[in-house]
């Protein structure tokens, strides 16, 4: 909303804008009338709607074309006032005035225009006869109100509907020659009743609405009033009302109500409460709110920002398979301007045979959106009406900054709940069936994915010791002279070669030599197709030997040319380091380490699948 409302007021000569003027301040008709008031401020708490106010007075005698021209430039709304006794300044509305502001204004954001008829305690007739049809024909005009500055009739009403066709304007939301709302002004309000709908069932329910109404006017409706609401919308229309709730068709018909009652004010505190300016767009300020990023430190989401995400899922996973289906995805980016999520993300995260995006898939993907770019995950949160639901002052609330690194690894302990694995390696060593195995996807279902819908990321979640961790692992480009602060910038590293290529190795070493020799990242060796004949590697060590040499654990064979779905242990291992990169490498060659690690992975996996099957059943 408006900072400040700046009026101006315009018209023939003699016709009272300057007596308007005086009476408002002074509650009085002036004694003697200068030729132009001198521009006055209205402070906010003596105004309506609590917003600063000023109004400028134009004089011809005073002013030139040009004085004129800038003040029309500067107002954000204008007064054109007539003598209701006047014959000709009425003409003078439409044949001069109405056309010189539109020449001095953008044809794309038009100063609203109030017809203002002074002197009424001159006539006993009303001039609305003569005025309807001129705002029947300009959009731009708001309304007309008849006055009087000198028996003080109707004067705070005019500038209070000045104020108000400034900070509530109908234009942007209704067509007065349709009498319908316009499209903009649907799409917004249709985002607000989808937020809203809690349980995504088409109607807004007692509860939902109650707290819609609280949400927007801090306060609930009684259950008489919300009686009330339903049987003007049934009395209105067969389909507002179903099941006892307000459908979609109804909520719009009470904003097109409201606004022909000229009440726009309610519409736009329900807009305005959701996110939306005078131009019916998302705000930057509510879709980007201010977070501190310091260096080193990386972004998650928080226990409630993930109980705000199943409660949307829920609320879309209309067959209960703990899965979104296409159809399930597009309703629930409806809210959105455009759809977040492309075809890649299908395999950058876990899917069901179908697949489709699992429950656990579908929080990796937001894990990931939040680590790799917290703006946009607080763009999505904006959308889905984060703030609101969850009573929050901003989606801000959904993060957690997590603390600088060194201090991690000078008290030996992390509070982090997602780690970064970058996987380099030659081109064709098998870095992108690392990543899709850790999905669990073999061999087989790797060959079925679109070469447009690869990902370079893959998400999901490990077991350590007992803990929760999302693990990312992200495809580095094999680019050796050219790896960028991000290419580097992880929690572990994983350098992957083909135990069948003897060129692969090669590169491996030159990167952990080039860049991860003096690096305080733990680094883990993949001898990835193992199921395959291995050739010496055209290197003066061998891969064992180098890691020897460099005290990094032996080379891990991998495969993803199995059967069933490919072993994950080595995801788990990649966990452990990345928690605990001060551990010495002796000690995360201790098999008993990696036991304890694994034996914790094995039990929660298999507590975490009763869980899911519990959740399933309870929905």
């Amino acid at each position: 909303m408006r900072k400040d409302v700046r009026i101006l007021l315009v018209g023939e000569p003699k016709v009272g804008k300057t007596s308007l003027i005086m009476s408002l301040v002074s509650e009085e008709f002036p004694d003697e009338v200068p030729l132009r008031a001198e521009e006055i401020t209205i402070p906010a708490d003596v105004t309506p709607e609590r917003v600063p106010t000023h109004i400028v007075d134009y004089s011809e005698a005073e002013q030139s074309d040009e004085q004129l021209y800038q003040e029309i430039s500067k107002a954000n709304v204008i007064c054109i006032v007539y003598s209701v006794n006047n014959k000709k300044s009425i003409e003078k509305v439409t044949s001069h005035w109405i056309p010189l502001i539109n020449d001095r204004t953008d044809k794309d954001s038009r100063v609203p225009l109030i017809l203002v008829g002074n002197k009424s305690d001159l006539v006993e007739h009303s001039s609305m006869e003569t005025i309807l049809p001129i705002m029947n024909q300009y959009q731009d005009i708001e309304t007309c109100v008849e006055c009087s500055a000198k028996n003080l009739k109707n004067i705070s009403e005019l500038f209070y509907y000045a104020q108000k066709a400034v900070l509530h304007p109908t234009g942007p939301l209704y067509c007065p020659e349709e009498k319908e709302l316009k499209p903009s002004c649907i799409k917004s309000l249709t985002r607000i009743f989808k937020v809203s709908d809690l349980d995504n069932d088409g109607i807004l329910n007692d509860n939902e609405l109650n707290f819609f109404q609280r949400t927007c006017f801090n306060t609930p409706l009684a259950p008489q009033a919300l009686e009330d609401v339903k049987n003007v919308v049934r009395r209105n229309m067969t389909d507002g009302v179903k099941d006892n709730g307000l459908s979609l068709k109804g909520f719009l018909f009470l904003h097109t109500l409201f606004i022909q009652r000229g009440r726009h004010e309610t519409t736009w505190t329900v807009l305005r409460r959701f996110g939306y300016d005078d131009d019916l767009e998302l705000t930057q300020e509510y879709l980007f709110p201010m977070i501190k990023m310091p260096p080193d430190c990386t972004t998650e989401l928080n226990h409630n920002a993930y109980l705000f995400l199943q409660s949307v899922f829920d609320k879309h996973d209309k067959d209960r398979d703990c899965a979104l289906s296409p159809e399930e995805v597009k309703d629930l980016f409806k809210v959105f301007p455009y759809m977040p999520w492309g075809p890649d993300v299908n395999h950058t995260v876990c899917t069901n045979e179908k697949g489709w995006i699992t429950y656990q898939g579908y929080l990796s993907q937001w894990t990931l959106t939040t680590y790799l770019d917290v703006q946009r995950s607080l763009e999505y949160l904006g959308y889905l009406g984060y703030s609101i639901i969850c009573e929050q002052e901003s989606q801000a609330a959904a993060i957690t900054v997590t603390r600088n690194k060194r201090i991690d690894l000078q008290k030996k302990q992390t509070q982090r709940s997602v780690f970064r694995c970058n996987v380099l390696g030659a081109r064709g060593s098998g870095k992108s069936g690392f990543l899709q195995a850790f999905l669990g996807k073999n061999l087989q279902g790797q060959r079925r994915i679109r070469e447009d819908h690869k990902s370079f990321y893959a998400i999901s979640t490990t077991y350590v010791y007992g803990q929760e961790k999302y693990l990312l692992l992200h495809e580095v480009m094999p680019d050796f002279d050219f790896l960028s602060e991000a290419d580097l910038a992880c929690d572990v590293v994983c350098l992957v070669y083909d135990i069948n290529n003897p060129r692969s190795f090669e590169y491996c070493a030159k990167v952990y030599k080039q860049y991860f020799i003096d690096s305080k990242t733990p680094c883990m060796v993949i001898a990835a197709k193992s199921d395959l004949h291995e050739v010496r590697q055209h290197y003066s060590l061998s891969p064992h030997e180098f890691c020897r040499k460099h005290k990094l654990h032996p080379p891990q064979p991998f495969t993803c040319s199995t059967t069933e779905a490919p072993n994950k242990d080595i995801y788990t291992r990649l966990t452990t380091m990345a928690m605990y990169p001060h551990m010495a490498q002796a000690d995360l060659k201790n098999s008993t380490f990696w036991l304890r690690a694994s034996v914790g992975a094995t039990v929660f996996a298999v507590l975490g699948f009763a869980m899911y099957r519990a959740l399933l059943k309870q929905r």
